[in-house]
């Protein structure tokens, strides 16, 4: 009777400490997307993303027409010039694959162009975050936008527009 006795006090005790627990969520593309540094960030990778894609279209482009001007040619050519310019086009394929990888690859330019601006600003949010949850009282702070787990969560939960507002960009 005494273990049955203490095990429900415990209980009871772990149920009381639970609930007075505080979460909020937060929605952070829509707290990304009202700071108006991350979407001028945004913008500047876009453009270095596209000036570099077509860089490297134009080295593909390169190697295409190196391809098909040697099947057109590659009757005249003798076994030693044919080599010679299929190694000319697998140069040229490498070349526009180095490119890419150098490009955006897993730690290529443009990833480390957008860990760049982007950190700073992920960071100053962050920041933003622990500080009104650790003004508040929250034990935890959900992400809507990328917890896929999350089922339900009550509107009056959503703290975005208070983070928003410490960061200074208050709707």
């Amino acid at each position: 009777m005494k273990k049955f006795f203490m095990i429900a006090v415990i209980t009871l005790m772990g149920a009381f400490a639970a609930n007075a627990q505080k979460y909020a969520v937060v929605d952070m593309s829509y707290i990304l997307k009202n700071v108006p540094m991350y979407e001028s960030a945004n913008e500047q990778i876009k453009q270095l993303s596209d000036k570099w894609q077509k860089e490297v279209e134009s080295k593909n482009d390169e190697a295409k027409v190196l391809y098909k001007n040697y099947q057109t040619e590659k009757v005249f050519y003798s076994n030693d010039m044919q080599a010679k310019k299929e190694d000319e086009i697998v140069a040229k394929e490498k070349e526009a694959n180095d490119l890419k990888r150098k490009y955006f690859g897993p730690q290529g330019d443009l990833f480390k162009k957008r860990e760049s601006l982007m950190k700073p600003i992920q960071d100053e949010v962050y920041a933003a975050i622990k500080d009104v949850a650790e003004k508040d009282g929250y034990a935890m702070i959900f992400d809507k936008a990328s917890a896929q787990n999350i089922v339900y969560y009550s509107s009056k939960t959503d703290i975005s527009d208070e983070i928003l507002a410490k960061l200074g960009y208050a709707k």
